[in-house]
């Protein structure tokens, strides 16, 4: 490969693509760490040369390639890495079925196979291989048990580790694990900033920090390890985000639910206007506070008169309610769609929907005003996780916004998802 090939790269990016030349003084390093924050360009650089290190020192040999999930995992990686490596000159043949790339460059070919590490049981699936070398993308998302399984596969004399990684939780395993201990672990550690990636222009970059809050900002634009602490939406808690509909007839009209039978039911009323989603309508119950259970019939007839005579597109609801959900499907009146429910990525989506102005709360929805003021993080906890109390509110406008607005983690944009029961 030519010099003018890495002319789009920075200095820590070109760090990251060569550490491992032998004309490095990285080269006797087992493993490359790249964390920081989003949008760096860790992930272009890191995937390009684990496949150059590769061929530089292997013919015939398998590897591993790992995210959360297999389509995660093509998403940030692989869509990208094959179109940069046809232009130098590799043939990629992508094997679909069987989740791998068959990669050959000047009479050599390795094999690169793709694993998901979603939950524990995903270290089943990379047992009893052998490897010449891994790359786990978002590391930090994957199960310690199926990381170290994939280490474990690193058997072929000549073995390299590669992690990268957005900061998460300072108490989390890989930081304590890995990034702490990253000289000991023979590891060369690079943290990258959005100014490490040159192909950002300072408008994006600008963008990007607009995008996200409190400790969510410090690690995706800062790239800090900090723990989320005290109000999951603060300037919700203040009222910055309420306002009074303009008007009484919507574009579009849903209703997002959070079902309880002992917990509190918490169901919200949401209109479309001029691209703004108003949520101008709320029922909240709680059995605890008011001594009488309600049944499912007595909450559908409770959600019919929250609706009115309003078209209502779809109920978007809790999908462990399942005794519920069947009750409004065998009425026929309302389309069900059962909730995307992944959490801290929710409460992410929501502090960027209620930031954009994309989603606004009347002040008749006095439920959802009171969580917000009250919905707090877990004290000390080893990874993010909300406070199980005051939340019931907070959670059917996280299913709302995750299930209906299409908001990317990192796009900052949204659009009316075309769901589908």
């Amino acid at each position: 490969m030519s010099a003018n090939s890495f002319l789009a790269f920075s200095k820590k990016q070109l760090t990251a693509l060569s550490w491992w030349h032998k004309s490095s003084p990285y080269s006797s390093l087992d493993g490359l760490i790249c964390d920081g924050a989003v949008r760096s360009g860790k992930t272009t650089c890191m995937s390009l040369s684990f496949i150059l290190w590769a061929f530089y020192s292997f013919d015939g040999v398998s590897f591993a390639i790992c995210g959360k999930t297999i389509a995660s995992l093509r998403r940030n990686v692989t869509v990208s890495l094959i179109p940069m490596l046809t232009k130098l000159g590799f043939d990629c043949k992508e094997r679909i079925s069987q989740n791998m790339l068959e990669i050959s460059h000047q009479n050599r070919t390795n094999k690169f196979y793709l694993f998901g590490g979603r939950d524990e049981s995903s270290a089943s699936l990379i047992q009893g291989m052998t490897l010449g070398g891994v790359l786990l993308d978002e590391a930090a998302l994957m199960p310690r048990s199926f990381v170290e399984q994939a280490l474990a596969r690193c058997s072929v004399s000549g073995s390299k580790f590669w992690f990268n990684c957005n900061p998460e939780n300072p108490k989390h395993w890989f930081y304590e694990e890995w990034i702490k201990k990253a000289e000991e672990k023979n590891c060369l550690y690079l943290h990258f900033l959005m100014k490490d990636n040159p192909s950002l222009s300072p408008k994006v970059i600008r963008r990007y920090e607009r995008l996200y809050s409190g400790a969510f900002y410090e690690r995706f634009v800062l790239g800090r390890w900090v723990a989320a602490d005290g109000l999951v939406y603060p300037e919700a808690a203040k009222g910055k985000y309420t306002s009074m509909p303009p008007v009484r007839e919507f574009e579009s009209c849903y209703i997002s639910c959070d079902y309880g039978t002992v917990n509190p039911t918490s169901m919200g009323l949401w209109g479309l206007h001029k691209g703004i989603w108003y949520r101008f309508g709320e029922y909240y119950y709680s059995s605890r506070t008011e001594g009488v259970q309600l049944t499912d019939e007595e909450y559908y007839a409770k959600m019919c008169d929250l609706a009115g005579n309003r078209k209502i597109e779809a109920v978007i609801i809790d999908p462990s309610a399942a005794s519920f959900a069947e009750c409004i499907r065998r009425k026929g009146k309302y389309r069900v769609i059962p909730a995307k429910n992944d959490v801290i990525s929710g409460i992410r989506k929501v502090q960027s929907a209620l930031r954009d102005g994309k989603i606004l709360i009347s002040p008749v929805c006095v439920a959802s005003t009171k969580e917000f003021s009250l919905y707090r993080w877990e004290e000390n906890a080893t990874k993010d996780t909300p406070k199980k109390e005051n939340d019931h509110a907070m959670d059917d406008i996280r299913y709302f916004v995750s299930t209906i607005l299409d908001c990317g983690d990192e796009s900052g944009f949204f659009a009316l998802a075309a769901a589908r029961e």
